[in-house]
C-alpha cells in the first residue's frame, strides 16, 4: 500500500505487523444489506487490502433507515456496485472484487475458489445463506455468521459465540436445525442478540429471494451487528 497516512491511527493502536497481516488479507462478505454493508465499510477502513463483496439485490426505499447504500437517490441502483465505489473511494488502492448477483447453489463453490482468509455471512434469507455457510465450511474457511438483527432494539446484548452456543434468536436456532440435517453442529462463530425478537414487528412477505417474513428494525442495530462482527475478522487476522 502506497499511501499509508490514512491509516496512521489504525498504526498507532495496533502497530505496523499487525495492519500489515491486514493490508496483506483477502475478506471476502456477502449480503450487501444493513450488516454486510456496514461489515464492507468497517473491513475496508480497517486496512484490509483485498475484498470480494456479493449481492444481486438493488436499492428498495425500505431500506433507507438501516443500510449504507440506500439513499433517496439510490432507490433501484446495484447495492454491490453502490458499495464498491464507496469503498475504492475510501482505499483507492483496494483490490476489489464485485460479484452482482444472488447467491445460488450452483456457484457457491466458484464464490469461494478465491480462497479468501476469511468468509463473513451477512445473508438474511435462510436458504442462501445456509447453502453458503455448508460450502464455506466444507472448504476449511474461517467464517463468521450474522444472525437476526431484526425485531431487537438493545445493541448492548450482542454476543459472539460458536453457533451451537447461540440462544434465544429465532434465526439462529432455524440455522443450528438446518445445519444439523446436514451433519454440521459446530464450528463457526456467529454474532447474535439473545434479546427477545418484539412479535408485533413481524410482517409475512411475497417469499421472492427465499425470504417468506421479516422482522421491523431499527436504524442502529444491523450497523452494530456489522461493527461486532467486522472485530471479529480483523482481530482473527491480526493474531492468525
Amino acid at each position: 500500500m502506497t499511501d499509508t497516512a490514512w491509516l496512521s491511527r489504525t498504526e498507532l493502536l495496533i502497530g505496523k505487523e499487525k495492519l500489515n497481516k491486514l493490508n496483506n488479507a483477502h475478506v471476502l462478505i456477502v449480503g450487501m444489506g444493513g450488516v454486510g454493508s456496514f461489515v464492507a465499510e468497517f473491513i475496508c477502513r480497517s486496512g484490509v487490502g483485498e475484498m470480494t463483496i456479493i449481492d444481486g439485490d438493488v436499492v428498495d426505499p425500505s431500506n433507507r433507515n438501516r443500510q449504507l447504500p440506500a439513499l433517496a437517490t439510490t432507490h433501484g441502483q446495484s447495492k454491490v456496485m453502490l458499495m464498491g465505489e464507496r469503498l475504492m473511494q475510501i482505499n483507492p488502492e483496494l483490490k476489489l472484487h464485485i460479484i452482482n448477483e444472488f447467491v445460488q447453489p450452483g456457484r457457491v463453490t466458484e464464490m469461494l475458489s478465491c480462497k479468501p482468509d476469511y468468509v463473513v455471512d451477512a445473508i438474511d434469507s435462510i436458504t442462501p445463506k445456509l447453502t453458503f455457510i455448508k460450502e464455506a465450511f466444507a472448504s476449511g474457511l474461517p467464517i463468521v455468521s450474522s444472525m437476526g438483527a431484526g425485531g431487537k432494539v438493545d445493541p448492548t446484548q450482542l454476543q459472539v459465540a460458536d453457533i451451537s452456543k447461540t440462544y434465544n434468536c429465532p434465526f439462529a436456532q432455524q440455522v443450528r436445525k438446518m445445519l444439523k440435517a446436514a451433519g454440521i453442529y459446530k464450528g463457526f462463530k456467529a454474532v447474535f442478540s439473545p434479546e427477545k425478537n418484539n412479535p408485533e414487528s413481524l410482517m409475512m412477505t411475497d417469499g421472492a429471494n427465499f425470504k417468506k417474513s421479516a422482522y421491523g428494525t431499527m436504524s442502529y442495530m444491523p450497523a452494530t451487528f456489522g461493527a461486532v462482527v467486522s472485530s471479529v475478522v480483523i482481530r482473527d487476522l491480526m493474531e492468525r
